[in-house]
C-alpha cells in the first residue's frame, strides 16, 4: 500500500549559510548540469563595467528546470501585483540581455 501522507519537510541552514544580493547571473550548460555564477555589476566609469563574483551553484536539470518553473510563477504572481517588469535598464541604455 502506497503512503497518502506526504513526508514532514525540515528546512535549515548550515553553520555558513549566507544571503547576499546578486545582479549578475551567468549560466553555463553542458550535458549533466547547469552552473550559474551570481556576482555584483559595479561600473565607476563611463568605459568599463566591473562584474565580481562571489558564488557558483550547479543545478541538475531537472533542478534548473524545476527553478525556471518556480521563477516563472512568481514573476507572473510578481506582475500580477506590481506591474510588468521591464528589462531596459533605469539609465534607458537599452534592454538587459
Amino acid at each position: 500500500m502506497i503512503p497518502t501522507q506526504a513526508p514532514k519537510l525540515q528546512i535549515s541552514e548550515s553553520a555558513d549559510y549566507k544571503e547576499r544580493y546578486s545582479n549578475s547571473v551567468q549560466v553555463r550548460v553542458n550535458l549533466w548540469d547547469f552552473f550559474l555564477m551570481f556576482g555584483t555589476i559595479s561600473q565607476t566609469v563611463p568605459d568599463t563595467v566591473n562584474i565580481t563574483n562571489f558564488q557558483g551553484v550547479y543545478l541538475s536539470p531537472q533542478q534548473a528546470k524545476a527553478l525556471a518553473n518556480l521563477l516563472n510563477q512568481n514573476i507572473a504572481q510578481y506582475e500580477g501585483t506590481f506591474g510588468e517588469i521591464r528589462l531596459e535598464p533605469a539609465g534607458g541604455a537599452g534592454p538587459i540581455q
